[in-house]
């Protein structure tokens, strides 16, 4: 057995999910440098015979609720651990707020900058009455993890790592902490996403979305569609006025607040919702283009994923993944995500320059082979020794 026996601590672990993808992957690559012990309620897409899985049960109801419930139960099942049967772990991880004794937390987003983003969505004044029960429990779920972080991440001495550097701002600017701060970027499935797996699937995705020769198809995917930059980019379709250019807009959102958009610009024949799918690879098999105006991200994976797919990519400033592209060499970084008309430009600069479309998606194809998983769980080993040292100093 490893001689390093860390504790991690997160509510469900898989492949499926952005954060819990990352501790999955991470996990399945450094478990047999690691005696894992992971306290989660679910654990899928790992093998179990590599790790050891104290599983805690679920509390069903109200987010809130099951919130403090997880994080009293975890605390309670490892201190049993601990004192009943000798499993005391040299460094507890936790991905995020999960408890008040990490070792080591990987910070995938900062709430106390989420809630200023969404405090307008949250007013009462601004919504009707039906709405207000959901409205206040999401309120008080985004406070109490905000008091969470101000107590946690307030700690000097408590090594994080940030999935961006636009997170490690974030950090400076809330919690005032810019020291034992570790940068480790998420990797890609290069297996899946390349540019010659997108080249085999492309003629069967474009069938199946009815796409003609002529059709330029521009692709958004996530869930939160406001954040991601919908509106901006129905509003700088729109202002292109071209029945050539499609969007294919995928994930679980309502569509229902951007249809009057769709109607003030005509485009009721050009956008299409579109479920999520696991072969997401499908969809940038179907697109010319990636656009992704975010409001805000941590590091949105999408655009990542269709640079490795060869796909010429548009993000924005506001997105940490903005951090591997070089603007106009690898991809299309806009400075204001709200910013229609110059969205349109670089749209516009896209679909009348087959050139540029190659020279893009070719250089992002080469940018993203630089980020893997493997490279990844380099860094988390890394960040797992630094706090492995920090525990024995203190």
């Amino acid at each position: 057995m490893a001689n390093c026996r860390i504790a991690v601590v997160s509510p469900f672990i898989d492949k499926r999910h952005g954060t819990e993808r990352r501790v999955a992957e991470c996990l399945s690559r450094l478990a047999d440098q690691y005696e894992f012990h992971v306290y989660s309620n679910r654990v899928e897409d790992i093998d179990l015979n590599r790790i050891v899985w104290h599983r805690i049960p679920a509390l069903p109801g109200p987010h809130l609720a099951g919130y403090l419930w997880w994080f009293a139960a975890n605390h309670l099942w490892r201190w049993w651990d601990r004192r009943f049967r000798g499993l005391v772990p040299e460094v507890v991880y936790s991905p995020g707020i999960n408890c008040l004794d990490a070792d080591a937390i990987s910070v995938h987003i900062v709430f106390a900058q989420f809630r200023r983003r969404v405090r307008d969505e949250l007013s009462l004044r601004r919504n009707p009455v039906p709405a207000w029960p959901q409205l206040i429990h999401r309120r008080l779920y985004y406070r109490l993890v905000e008091a969470l972080e101000r107590r946690v991440y307030r700690r000097r001495d408590l090594p994080l790592a940030v999935v961006s550097r636009k997170v490690a701002a974030d950090l400076a600017q809330f919690y005032g902490r810019t020291n034992h701060l570790r940068l480790a970027y998420g990797g890609l499935d290069l297996g899946r996403f390349h540019p010659e797996a997108r080249a085999g699937l492309r003629e069967q995705a474009r069938r199946a979305f009815a796409l003609a020769g002529q059709i330029f198809a521009l692709l958004l995917i996530g869930n939160d569609w406001k954040n991601k930059g919908l509106p901006c980019l129905l509003e700088a379709v729109g202002q292109i006025g071209n029945p050539n250019l499609c969007v294919l807009v995928v994930g679980r959102d309502n569509p229902a607040p951007y249809q009057e958009a769709i109607r003030r610009h005509a485009l009721a024949q050009q956008v299409f919702f579109l479920p999520l799918r696991p072969d997401v690879e499908f969809y940038y098999a179907a697109a010319d283009a990636y656009v992704g105006p975010s409001l805000e991200d941590a590091f949105a994976q999408p655009p990542a994923e269709a640079m490795a797919c060869g796909l010429p990519v548009i993000t924005s400033r506001n997105n940490g993944g903005s951090e591997i592209i070089s603007n106009g060499v690898d991809g299309f970084v806009l400075e204001d995500p709200a910013d229609a008309a110059a969205l349109a430009e670089l749209i516009q600069s896209l679909y009348c320059d087959e050139a540029v479309r190659r020279r893009l998606g070719e250089n992002a194809a080469r940018t993203a082979q630089r980020y893997t998983w493997d490279q990844n769980a380099a860094e988390m080993k890394a960040f797992f020794e630094q706090a492995r040292s920090c525990r024995q100093q203190a």
